[in-house]
Order: C-alpha cells, then structure tokens, then sequence
C-alpha cells in the first residue's frame, strides 16, 4: 500500500507540472475520426512503401495502455474501444515538448494526430504528429490482473478489470448482443416491449424474499420487484395478447455463484396458448439466441484440463421432456417419497439434504429434486408438471388437478426458465393466495401475499394464456460457458470493502 500512494504522489507531481508549463492534464473535446481497430483492418496488410506513400493520417483518443521512453523517442500503444494500436513520439517530428513525455504514465487518456508508417519491426504505428492530454491518470494500473485471488478486486473494480482485460469487455458486449437480438426475436413475432412498476405496494409474482423500503410522501412502505409477473397479466386483462418485459428483478437472498440480490429477467405472455406451446418457443428462441453470439449451437461447458477437453452442450432441438415425478424416479429416488411427507422427510435425512422443519411435503420434494437431478440436467431438458403448491399462479393439470401446467428449463445443472399455462380462474386464484398468506403466518417468508387487486383484474376476465420468464444472466453464463454469476453482472453485489 506504501508502495502504491508514493507512485500516485508522484503522478501528482507530474500533474502538477502539466499545469505549470499551461497545459490542462484534464482535456475536453477532441475529434478523433478513426478507431484503432478499424485501421488495423483497413491499413494492416498495406505494405511499407505504400503507406510513406500515401501518408495517411489519422487521429485517436485512447488509454495509454504501455509507453517506452527512450529519451529523444518513445512508443506507447494506445486503446481505444475498439481495440489497440502502437504509436510513435519523435522530437525530430512531434511539435510538442518532448520533455512533457517524463509526465506521461501508463494509463493516461490522450489524443493524438499522425500519420501510419510501419516500423523497423514491421507492426503498423502511428507517428504521432501532435498530442493532447485529455486525462491524466493518477493511480497505475496493475501490472498482473489474473486468477482466483483476484476475481473480488475484479467485480469490485470492474472499470480496471475491463482496461486491462479485453476478453472482459467482449464478454460484455457479447451480453449486449444477446439482449438486442433478444428483443429482435420478440418484436419480430408481433409481441410489445412494455414496462412495469419496479416498486410495488404487493410482492408477487413469486416465491421470494422482497427488498423493503418506503416512499416518504405517499408514508407507504414498497417493495422492489421480485417479478413482473402480475402486472404483465393484468395487461393480458386489458386486451395486450403479446407482451414481454426484459426486466430487473430483486430478491433478498442468498448470494453464491448462480444468484445475485439484483438479476435480469425476459418475462413473456402470449393469450390462447398453453405451457406446451411455450415448450415449443423456447426450443425456437435460445437456440436462435446461440447462432445469434455463438454462431452454433454447440457450446462448451466447464474447464478444460490437460488432455480432457471441455464437456458439450448441444441446443439443438428437440429436447427431452420429463415430468418431475420421472426425473426424480430416473435418479433413483425412491417413488413412495411422492405419497408420503414422512417418507419423503426419511429420504431427505437419510441423504442429508436440509429441509427446514416446517416445510411442506411439496418443499421437502421440491429440495430432493434440486440436490439429486438439477446437478445432472447438463443437457437442455424440460422437466414438468409440478405440486400445485410450488405454483400458486400456474394452471392445474386437467387429469390431475394436484399437479399444474407447468415447466423449468435446465442447462447445464441450473434452471434458465420458468413457465406454465396461466391460472385465470378468479375463485382459485383466490383460494392459492389464501393458502399463501397461511403459509406466510406459519413462517414462509417467500410465501405470495394477498394480492385484491390482480383478483380483481381477473374478474374481469383474461384469456387463457402461457408466460415464461427466463433469467437472462444465467442463460448468459450457459451461451459463454461462464462459471459464476458474477462474471456475466457488471456490477455484482459484493460485501463492503474493506478501506
């Protein structure tokens, strides 16, 4: 740390000597036309001869990325968001002091103007005609920036992550890609981008834990997000047949690698379809999603080791479908867990999966299904028809009406979607949340409340209609083969730091 604050009072110093000769180290505007990558692509096969003839010239702004400095000459590469480029500094040529060059530092942000040249090396440069501060930097940008001790300074400290790591801002943009082509798919099929409320006076939309907090003019308590769920329905009310929402949802949860308190959802509605249409949809849309930032639809998933390969998730349709009764029987567990809460309560103990002592049969079900077949659902695969209490909104099955229409989508061990023919029975709607706000009174903190209003708006009528809401960063960390969380959030919600 000592270390560190005597190179930042040194730069101090040097900016203190820009100001002194009357230059500004903290510039405004500056026109630079070109972007370093697309020169490298315009120029990069051009040969020597040809550029001292032609004397294009160019102008750039960027990070000073390295610099070498030779007293009477100096090269640095410069980054710009495209890419980066070596430029060259002469005293024989630049119009400037070169002894300003003793107050440029690894990390500066500057403008240059010159012209291309190839050097004795043969790598394209930028001989640099005149240069402009724009900005100058006072802490130094590490020199290693790489491995696991490092991921937390990382997230904390994204905007150095992405100077120094290209593949990082890739990412990135890759992630920026997947949500335009996201909406591209959407509106091209005739549904409308719409927005709701990200602060509600009712939690719903889901089994979770809220964020509080209070709106001091209204003297109201909110809650921030958990879903949109509810509010995309109530436009299914008003007569909108196809609606989606990419969204930001909050849940006051735990944090590991596949969650974070602060998360993106695609939530989508469509009227007079059912949860096997959705089945259909999804196998449509993510694969289109892949060609559309992979370029295929085989991606790797995992690490690779010396001599073993990465393992590969293939997302070409069609994929399985399996009931969760059968995916659990698949995985050995024993079926009389179905029929007998106490059984069930017996299975979880004997292979130590932690159920909490009020929870329901459906819950101990629903903790066994996570532990014993989740992890193993590396390839797509559609697992149905779930306990009506582990879905307070979905439709019942006809056949079986202690079971709804519903799915979950996993991809390599974790769930991507979420989706199920709409309950829009105002009486059973009813009677669901009202079991909920039990479950809330015997302790469930992630029980739905009461929600009079969405009741309401179903009196009203809403056309049977299917919804799915997709996690956005997850199916990210699937398409990229993305480890944590994370890595695919710009800015993760992290401990405070420790000053």
């Amino acid at each position: 740390m000592e270390d560190k604050n005597e190179l930042i009072q040194e730069r101090i110093k040097k900016l203190n000597r820009l100001r002194d000769a009357g230059i500004e180290p903290y510039g405004s505007t500056f026109a630079a036309e070109d972007k370093a990558a697309e020169i490298l692509k315009q120029f990069g096969e051009r040969d020597k001869e040809s550029l001292e003839a032609e004397k294009r010239e160019c102008s750039l702004a960027g990070r000073i990325i390295s610099f070498r400095n030779f007293g009477k000459t100096a090269f640095a590469h410069i980054q710009d968001d495209s890419g980066r480029i070596q430029v060259y500094f002469s005293k024989a040529v630049i119009t400037a002091d070169m002894d300003l060059f003793k107050s440029i530092d690894v990390g500066d942000i500057v403008g240059i103007q010159g012209v291309l040249f190839r050097t004795k090396t043969d790598e394209l440069t930028v001989q640099v005609d005149t240069y402009t501060f724009l900005c100058k930097s006072l802490r130094p940008l590490p020199e290693k920036w790489h491995g696991l001790r490092d991921i937390e300074t990382r997230c904390r400290q994204r905007y150095v992550d992405l100077i120094v790591n290209p593949h990082v801002k890739e990412l990135f943009s890759r992630r920026s890609r997947l949500i335009q082509a996201i909406r591209n798919f959407f509106d091209g099929r005739g549904f409308v981008e719409v927005e709701t409320p990200m602060m509600h006076q009712i939690p719903g939309g889901a089994t979770a834990r809220p964020f509080k907090t209070h709106h001091n003019a209204l003297g109201l308590d909110l809650f921030l997000r958990i879903a949109p769920e509810l509010y995309l329905k109530r436009l299914l009310v008003g007569g909108f047949e196809k609606v989606y929402e990419i969204n930001k949802n909050f849940r006051n949860e735990g944090i590991s690698a596949k969650h974070n308190p602060e998360f993106t959802m695609l939530e989508f509605y469509i009227s007079y379809r059912d949860y096997t249409f959705l089945m259909d949809f999804t196998e449509e849309l993510i694969p289109h999603l892949s060609m559309e930032i992979n370029g295929g639809l085989k991606v790797s998933y995992g690490e690779e080791s010396e001599g073993n390969p990465a393992d590969v998730i293939d997302l070409t349709p069609p994929w399985p479908r399996l009931s969760m009764v059968k995916a659990m029987e698949q995985k050995g567990v024993d079926r009389n867990v179905f029929g007998s809460p106490e059984k069930a309560r017996d299975y979880a103990l004997t292979h130590r999966i932690d159920v909490e002592k009020k929870a329901t049969h459906a819950k101990v079900l629903d903790e066994i299904f996570s532990k014993k077949v989740e992890p193993t659902l590396i390839q797509p695969t559609f697992i149905t028809d779930y306990p009506v209490e582990l879905s307070p909104l979905a439709k019942r099955k006809k056949d079986n009406p202690e079971f709804v229409e519903r799915f979950e989508l996993f991809i390599g061990g974790r769930e991507v979607a979420n989706a199920f023919s709409e309950l829009n029975d105002p009486a059973d709607q009813r009677g669901r949340f009202e079991e909920q706000v039990e479950a809330r009174q015997q302790g469930d903190e992630e029980a739905n409340y009461m929600d009079e209003d969405f009741v309401r708006a179903l009196e009203y009528g809403m056309p049977p209609a299917a919804g799915a809401g997709i996690g956005i960063d997850r199916l990210f960390m699937i398409l990229t083969n993305t480890a944590s969380i994370r890595d695919v959030i710009l800015f993760p919600q992290l401990r405070p730091e420790q000053m």
